[in-house]
Order: C-alpha cells, then sequence, then structure tokens
C-alpha cells in the first residue's frame, strides 16, 4: 500500500501543476508502482490509481485537465497490456 500512496501524491502534484513536461514523471511513477506490487494485485490497484487521476481530472480545467487525461490515457494502455 505505500507505493500505491506514493504514486498518487506524486500524480496528484503533477497534475497540480499541469505542466506537459512532467509527463514522464508520472509515467515513472506509475512503472515504478507496477514493479513494487504483486501481480496479482496490479490491475485493481491501477484501477484506484485511475479512479484517482479522473476525480482530479474533474476538478481542474485547461492544462492541469490536459495533463490528468494524458495520464488516465497512458493507465488506460497500460491495462490493456496487464
Amino acid at each position: 500500500m505505500p507505493h500505491l500512496n506514493t504514486c498518487l501524491t506524486i500524480l496528484r502534484r503533477l497534475i497540480a501543476k499541469g505542466d506537459v513536461n512532467g509527463i514522464p514523471l508520472a509515467e515513472r511513477a506509475i512503472k515504478e508502482y507496477l514493479e513494487a506490487t504483486p501481480e496479482p494485485a496490479r490491475r485493481s490497484g491501477l484501477r484506484l490509481i485511475q479512479d484517482d487521476v479522473l476525480i482530479q481530472r474533474d476538478a481542474v480545467i485547461g492544462d492541469r485537465y490536459d495533463f490528468a487525461e494524458t495520464i488516465n490515457v497512458y493507465i488506460e494502455k497500460v491495462l490493456v497490456s496487464l
């Protein structure tokens, strides 16, 4: 669970900034979460992360919204590959 919370914290901060240069950091946070999580729990944990990203996305506008949506699309791609 600490890896989940770490990932969520990083993604929330990046969404709050909305800087497109933070996309590689968001992807790395998600990858690190997946590497640290046992395989059976990856999909459900990633869904929790996605739910939080969607909540953040719906609470912001402009660049922050676009950034959060980009993270959401990335998560969808990862879920397909799991």
